[in-house]
């Protein structure tokens, strides 16, 4: 059986070392590249002569700070050139906004995404960069019960039932702004038109349907905001969301 030539894409030397030592020890892997960075990843794959990417989900890139490209946004921009270009996704990271990327990939075949803590060894590995240059693809169980929980999340977003000028006015709510500031900042000839906004927000997310007065609303919309659940207050005041059953529980569990 020929050898697999990888390129190898991870932000930490040393773990990228180690990887390398270890898969090119199992006899079945030569690792004909490696990168750091999502543009690095970008820049070797149009370069080499490989089967399949192993990529690291998580990209940090000093030079670019915040706006790195992640392991997914890199595997996209090689596909453009290099269609179905295979690819082992592993991740350490639960963060909603990987899977949401994932899921918003439109990656179909010739790929594996799986937690690092659940494949460790190398040799756990080669079978997934086998069934990836083969065309076959695999999530793991625990990332697929998440990339499920974002995508739930994401049809009940309450942001979505806002028009964008609502969005906007709530995402500068939530960050402390009153009326007058946010009138302000969005150039607005009455400030009476951000309490008019306030009340659509408050409609939309049934928060007028309760007996508060307007710091309460506010209040609680800036909770649904940041959060982007849907949340329900009781007659006591306790905050409740949705389970995956679609049964109302409290949000915040008392210690």
């Amino acid at each position: 059986m020929s050898k697999i030539k990888l390129l190898l894409v991870d932000d930490h030397g040393p773990l990228r070392r180690a990887l390398r030592e270890g898969l090119e020890a199992t006899g079945q892997v030569q690792v004909v590249g490696e990168a750091a960075t999502g543009e690095g990843a970008i820049a070797r794959a149009l370069e080499l002569d490989m089967d399949v990417i192993l990529m690291d989900v998580q990209l940090q890139d000093p030079l670019i700070g915040r706006n790195a490209r992640s392991g997914v946004g890199a595997a996209v921009a090689i596909r453009r050139e290099r269609p179905r270009m295979p690819v082992v996704f592993y991740s350490i990271q639960d963060d909603d906004e990987y899977y949401r990327e994932f899921r918003a990939s439109g990656i179909l075949t010739h790929y594996a995404y799986v937690r690092k803590s659940n494949y460790l060894l190398p040799g756990m590995l080669v079978p997934l960069l086998r069934d990836a240059v083969n065309g076959r693809s695999l999530v793991d169980p625990e990332i697929e019960d998440r990339v499920q929980e974002v995508r739930d999340l994401d049809e009940q977003s309450p942001r979505a039932l806002l028009e964008p000028n609502e969005l906007r006015v709530a995402e500068l709510m939530a960050q402390g702004m009153t009326n007058e500031q946010i009138a302000a900042r969005l150039n607005l000839h009455d400030k009476r038109a951000v309490s008019r906004t306030n009340g659509r927000i408050y409609a939309a997310w049934g928060l007028s349907e309760n007996a508060v007065d307007d710091k309460v609303a506010r209040a609680r919309a800036t909770l649904i905001y940041l959060h982007n659940r849907m949340i329900m207050w009781d007659e006591n005041g306790v905050a409740l969301i949705q389970d995956r059953r679609g049964e109302w529980v409290p949000f915040y569990k008392e210690e």
